[in-house]
């Protein structure tokens, strides 16, 4: 039998990109595997992942909501993928954080993904947040969060639940007392991890299937741009 004798390097290495590298090993000659930083550090380091969202805004109008699903939509957290950016958005998580601005207030939960593609003429939207430099610039996408879907050629359709809630819990309208608090959830994560996909023209956007009355929330949408 033949034996191989393999042998790597002790201790941490910091290396230009296109070095070669010896395997990594303990000081008890023990081969390290490991994940290194934080899950998302390499994209991130890459300069790929962006954020939109919103800071705490009313959201108290049938736009937030499947009631309305052309181009007067307003998703309470949305990105627009415009066509010839040669990018996919990978979407990574959403957040949502909901609270009641009066006792007596109507929930707009469940919460749900609708989307739309082939859309090329959107006219409104921010640049999103470069998670890499912290400053606005950098991304092909468009943070659709709180504006209208102004230029929307194909209207959204919802495509299914989101694990997103908060607020009230009862979609009629409920006064609540000291005795008699209506059941409330303040913020949630969703952890999608890849498994929506925003092509070039798609638009994707959280809303509310109620109209909330006293309601106000903060978002945030996390997603990584891959090339086509």
């Amino acid at each position: 039998m033949t034996e191989v004798d393999v042998r790597g390097r002790v201790g941490p290495d910091t290396l230009a990109d296109g070095a070669s590298a010896k395997l990594r090993q303990g000081k008890s000659a023990e081969t390290i595997i490991q994940q290194l930083h934080g899950r998302l550090y390499e994209a991130n380091y890459r300069g790929t992942l962006f954020s939109g969202g919103m800071s705490l805004t009313a959201i108290n109008n049938a736009t937030y909501t499947t009631a309305t699903l052309g181009a007067t939509c307003t998703p309470v957290v949305g990105v627009w993928n415009p066509p010839g950016t040669g990018v996919n958005l990978v979407i990574v998580q959403a957040v949502l954080g909901v609270t009641m601005t009066a006792l007596q207030a109507t929930g707009g939960a469940p919460f749900v993904w609708a989307s739309s593609v082939g859309n090329g003429a959107l006219t409104l939207g921010a640049q999103p947040l470069s998670r890499l430099t912290l400053t606005l610039a950098g991304s092909k996408a468009r943070d659709m969060t709180n504006v209208a879907l102004t230029g929307l050629t194909n209207n959204l359709a919802v495509r299914h639940a989101s694990q997103l809630g908060g607020g009230s819990a009862a979609q009629v309208a409920f006064l609540a007392t000291q005795v008699a608090l209506q059941t409330t959830q303040v913020s949630q994560v969703e952890q999608i991890d890849g498994t929506i996909i925003v092509p070039p023209g798609g638009v994707l956007a959280l809303l509310a299937t109620g109209t909330p009355v006293a309601h106000s929330a903060t978002s945030a949408l996390l997603w990584e741009e891959v090339p086509v």
